[in-house]
């Protein structure tokens, strides 16, 4: 086997959109994952990907030109684990608008997994979805989408052009996902600001802030069995987000 140099600048290319998918993407890119077993997962993937990919070498004019592809394989890969990452923030969004209609927003805890403060409601979301994406096998999903990239974004190939209109489709179903208690939450704002004209004498604030808790944690109790519907439907769009940014790179 003759090992080339263009062959090892080809290697460092692939290994750097694999690491990028790696540090980016759900499951793979948890903050609870220590960076050297992150790396370790990126070598052996772009190993795995360099068997399976029809080698071409790269060209370029000089060392600033190969900076550039290098830069470009990154944001390529940022871009592909960003696609399915998205759906990972639809429920950290819609726990933190929950929380807001409840009162449970005071409360704010440290994430692990993203190291920004966070509600109960939008952690409690995120693990159950961690958990559903584990035994869904969706990580397997993302290195299937990583390696098949490189069949419609060759090395150096991407072209960034993405449209914003799958994007807009996150925040709808943000508003889906948390429509049934805002919609309680607003007939409960609406009785109490008829007992407040009725009765002023009633303290509306004490008496509201107990009654949105003790509805909210019953509605978040009955609205638990669609959760594993609304994480099905999240996947089939990880899979049209990932697929909708690979082929825009690829246009």
């Amino acid at each position: 086997m003759n090992f080339t140099v263009e062959y090892l600048e080809y290697i460092l290319l692939v290994f750097i959109r694999v690491a990028s998918v790696v540090f980016v993407a759900p499951f793979f890119g948890s903050s609870e994952i220590p960076r050297r077993v992150k790396v370790a997962i990126a070598f052996f993937l772009s190993l795995t990907v360099m068997n399976q990919v029809d080698y071409k070498a790269v060209e370029y004019a000089n060392i600033l030109a190969y900076s550039g592809l290098v830069l470009k394989e990154a944001i390529t890969g940022i871009i592909i684990g960003l696609g399915s990452r998205l759906c990972l923030y639809i429920f950290n969004f819609s726990g933190n608008m929950l929380d807001m209609e409840i009162g449970f927003s005071m409360v704010q805890e440290m994430d692990p997994t993203t190291n920004v403060n966070s509600t109960i409601t939008s952690n409690f979301y995120m693990y159950i979805f961690m958990l559903l994406f584990l035994v869904s096998d969706m990580h397997y999903f993302i290195i299937d989408a990583m390696m098949d990239s490189y069949q419609l974004v060759p090395i150096g190939g991407a072209k960034f052009s993405v449209d914003l209109y799958h994007i807009m489709v996150t925040f709808i179903t943000n508003f889906r996902i948390v429509l049934p208690i805002f919609c309680c939450m607003l007939v409960i704002n609406i009785v109490l600001g008829i007992l407040a004209k009725i009765a002023p004498q009633m303290n509306m604030f004490v008496v509201g802030m107990q009654l949105k808790v003790f509805v909210g944690l019953v509605l978040l109790f009955l609205t638990m069995q669609l959760f594993a519907g609304a994480a099905d439907f999240l996947f089939d769009e990880m899979h049209t987000f990932t697929k909708y940014f690979v082929q825009a790179m690829a246009a």
